[in-house]
């Protein structure tokens, strides 16, 4: 029972492991080795469950799913780095109204002790975490919004992709007529224009100085054919250095009125989405530079919760899983 209670491993692996029926070991650490049929949350742990205990000045609000693609809502403390006493409560679902009633039941003169919350950009977490928790700085994760730039590079080199798989079927029914075998351009490096399109996905992502020496030739070819594609990536670029090179709010401020200009002449409509989306959430985004914090203990919680998930190959009693869950981190 303690091993099982204190590590994210499945009855039927511990079963392997000792030579047991796993399931048989499963069903009697379910129903008689724990405290589970005990367990005070369990009449409602499918819809909400809440740890005012675990409460602390600096938590993290993020979204995972369990099974099915069921989304739940976690909220989490990053003073306990992921360890027991993380998790403060899990919310089935995303709706404001939800979270803000679930939150709610975390006592008034508790919930005004957190002074940080780090969030992505999703309007309902913003309004649940501004409505259950006044005293908090909202803070919105840097990779979110960085992540917006590295969709938007993507798109435009997907929109390219499309056009040159369109001009080569096109080309291949026309040699057809003519009775012709049709020969796709190869370029010095031995992809073909498609090939150059889909193998530069990777490349996209990172900054030039962690380029291989395939990918700087890859990255050659495809800016000298694609300039807009060059233009793009540089933004993205540019983006990430405003907050690489930003010392303070106010000298990240001014470089991201900077790259909203860079935006506007650059004529990429998918930038210019990302740059309202910016400009619409820039105070949150600004408190990054306050503290430096991020939502990285959220994403590493949600890959130990995936992790123990695969554990179980996928979920079949809600309530016992997340039973599980908060005996590991609750």
């Amino acid at each position: 029972r303690e091993y099982l209670d204190n590590h994210p491993i499945s009855a039927n692996l511990l079963g392997l492991i000792f030579h047991l029926d796993g399931k048989q070991l499963q069903d009697h650490y379910k129903n008689h080795l724990s405290d589970f049929h005990d367990w005070g949350q369990k009449a409602h742990a499918e819809y909400w469950t809440v740890f005012p205990e675990n409460l602390g000045e600096h938590l993290s609000i993020d979204e995972t799913s369990f099974s099915n693609g069921e989304l739940y809502t976690i909220v989490s403390s990053k003073a306990a780095k992921g360890k027991k006493g993380t998790i403060v409560a899990t919310i089935r679902g995303t709706k404001t109204e939800d979270i803000i009633q679930t939150l709610k039941r975390i006592p008034l003169r508790l919930r005004n002790k957190v002074k940080e919350v780090t969030m992505d950009m999703a309007p309902n977490m913003a309004k649940a975490i501004r409505t259950c928790f006044q005293h908090a700085r909202r803070v919105i994760d840097r990779f979110h919004v960085q992540k917006l730039a590295y969709d938007a590079v993507q798109e435009l080199r997907i929109k390219y992709r499309w056009q040159v798989l369109d001009d080569e079927s096109r080309n291949i029914a026309e040699s057809r007529k003519k009775g012709l075998t049709y020969h796709p351009e190869i370029l010095p490096n031995g992809d073909t224009v498609k090939q150059l399109l889909a193998r530069s996905r990777y490349l996209l992502f990172k900054h030039p100085s962690k380029w291989a020496e395939g990918q700087k030739q890859r990255a050659e070819l495809l800016f000298y054919r694609f300039p807009l594609l060059k233009k793009a990536y540089d933004l993205g670029i540019s983006l990430g250095d405003v907050y690489n090179k930003s010392k303070s709010k106010e000298g990240a401020f001014t470089k991201l009125g900077l790259w909203h200009n860079q935006v506007e002449n650059s004529g990429i409509p998918s930038f210019e989405s990302v740059a309202r989306s910016i400009a619409a959430h820039h105070p949150s985004i600004l408190h990054y530079f306050d503290n430096k914090s991020t939502n990285a203990s959220a994403e590493s919680l949600n890959a130990k919760l995936k992790a123990f998930r695969s554990i179980f190959r996928g979920v079949r009693d809600i309530k016992f899983f997340l039973y599980r869950v908060m005996k590991l981190y609750a």
